[in-house]
Parts: C-alpha cells; structure tokens; sequence
C-alpha cells in the first residue's frame, strides 16, 4: 500500500486514499462494507456542525457498499473505484435526484439521468453517499445558500482547507492529497 508521509498519519479507515483502499480491498484487509461503516461515523460526528452534505443517503450507499463488498470478495470489481465512498456538488445531476445549485430559486424537479461526472463515477464502481451543499448557482462569494438559508460549507480536512482561498479549491486539494499526490505547486 501506499505509504503515507509522516504528516498523514492514517488512524482510521475514513484515512485512507482511494488508492489505500483499493489496495486493501485487493488484499481482503477490510471491505467496502467497513470503509462506508467509518466515513458514515465519521459524518455523524462531524456534519451537525459543518453541515456541508445534501441528500444524505446512508441507506443507499450501505447497499451499494454490500454490493461491492460481495463483487470484491469473488475478485470481480467492477471499476477502478470499486468501493470508495465520495461525495460531489449539489451541482451535478444525479438520476431522480433535484439538483437546486444552492439557490432557493430552482425548481425540485428530479434530474432524468446522471450527468456525466456522476454517471462515470457510478460506472467506475465509487459509493455516492451524499452530495456536498454548494452557495447560489456556485458563485456567490458570501458563501450564502439560499435554498439552504444558511453559508453552504465545504467538507473540511485539517490542515488543507485553511490553507485554501475558496471551497472548490479546498476541495481540489483534498481530493489531490487523499489521492496521495501534491497539486498544491
């Protein structure tokens, strides 16, 4: 597996790089199953206070992570991203799901068919189990939702997001360092 630098020190499954728990799950150290069981505590303890998800759905991605679980144990995964829990923005569409783009002003209605983000992540095998809360159509600089009526957040991962000018960078980086590459230069 990947070795982490000593700054990123893994202490729980929710830790690990998308690479990291491919490999474990190659290895049968610990399955889908497990991994989304983590993140789904890990949510619990943090989201009451940043309250960055929308469209929660841990019902679901416990159904996707048995699945996976079930193709992993038969050494059939059936994507580069057999299992690894994500999340994307409120922005794109996700099949029967409404996509509000964080304003107040969009109607409900739910999205026909993934978009194309969405559908390849699906398609590679990765567990959607929320999507992130974004402000008004993804551009007003306050920060402010108002379908949510209140800031939209970012999830946050110590020490990137600080270092970080806006949300969407926050979490390009995160995304570059769980990957277990530097795309800060």
């Amino acid at each position: 597996m990947h070795r982490p630098a000593p700054e990123e020190a893994v202490t729980s499954l929710h830790d690990l790089s998308a690479v990291d728990l491919l490999a474990g799950y190659r290895a049968k150290q610990f399955s889908p199953s497990e991994v989304l069981e983590e993140v789904l505590a890990h949510v619990a303890v943090w989201e009451p206070h940043i309250k960055a998800l929308y469209l929660f759905d841990p019902d679901g991605a416990r159904a996707t992570a048995k699945a996976s679980t079930e193709r992993w144990n038969l050494g059939e995964p059936m994507g580069t991203l057999d299992g690894v829990p994500v999340t994307i923005k409120d922005n794109i569409a996700t099949k029967n799901q409404p996509v509000p783009l964080g304003a107040a002003s969009m109607p409900l209605s739910p999205a026909p068919k993934d978009a194309p983000p969405a559908a390849r992540l699906r398609e590679a095998g990765a567990i959607i189990f929320s999507k992130t809360t974004m402000p008004d159509y993804g551009m007003l600089s306050s920060g402010l939702s108002s379908f949510l009526r209140r800031p939209a957040q970012a999830p946050l991962v110590l020490p990137v997001t600080v270092r970080c000018i806006s949300a969407p960078t926050s979490a390009a980086r995160c995304a570059c360092r769980r990957a277990g590459t530097d795309c800060s230069r």
